[in-house]
């Protein structure tokens, strides 16, 4: 499937920050079929049992992805997450690539619902989510200046 964009990341967040040592450091991209895909590996660091990514970071990548769903049809729109519910189906392993994958399935003028999941590279589902989320201006989710927001990675990812 052909890449149209690749989204910004941030300095510090855990899931996309580039200048976080304990962060994934995940790549975001805007595909043909409206949908999102984030490439990845998680690390051992992001472990809970052994050989196992844990929950909670598995439920942030989803998160992630899901919420950057809405930039394929509103760029400038940022959401708080209001609910989100994520069915672990198979162990998630780290040090593995893997790919998340988002879309919008609702979309209304203060809320936006988006489903997602993380597959491995060959397309075996490990967990999925979906997840409710609330329109809300940069301002007013964070007071601080916005620097670390929206820093563009160039890379020469053209299909998925």
């Amino acid at each position: 499937m052909k890449v149209l964009k690749k989204q910004t990341n941030s300095k510090m967040c855990i899931i996309c920050g580039i200048e976080t040592n304990a962060g994934v450091k995940a790549s975001f991209y805007e595909m043909e079929d409206q949908s999102v895909i984030a490439l990845f590996n998680f690390k051992e660091i992001h472990q809970s049992y052994p050989e196992r990514t844990h929950g909670g970071m598995i439920t942030a990548m989803l998160d992630e992805t899901i919420g950057r769903a809405i930039w394929v049809y509103e760029p400038n729109t940022w959401g708080v997450t209001a609910n989100l519910t994520t069915k672990f189906r198979k162990p998630v392993p780290y040090n593995t690539p893997l790919k998340a994958i988002g879309n919008i399935i609702e979309n209304k003028s203060r809320l936006f619902k988006g489903v997602g999941r993380i597959e491995t590279l060959d397309g075996i589902v490990l967990a999925e989510a979906e997840a409710v989320y609330v329109k809300l201006p940069l301002e007013k989710i964070a007071t601080s200046n916005h620097e670390d927001v929206n820093i563009y990675i160039e890379d020469n990812i053209k299909e998925i």
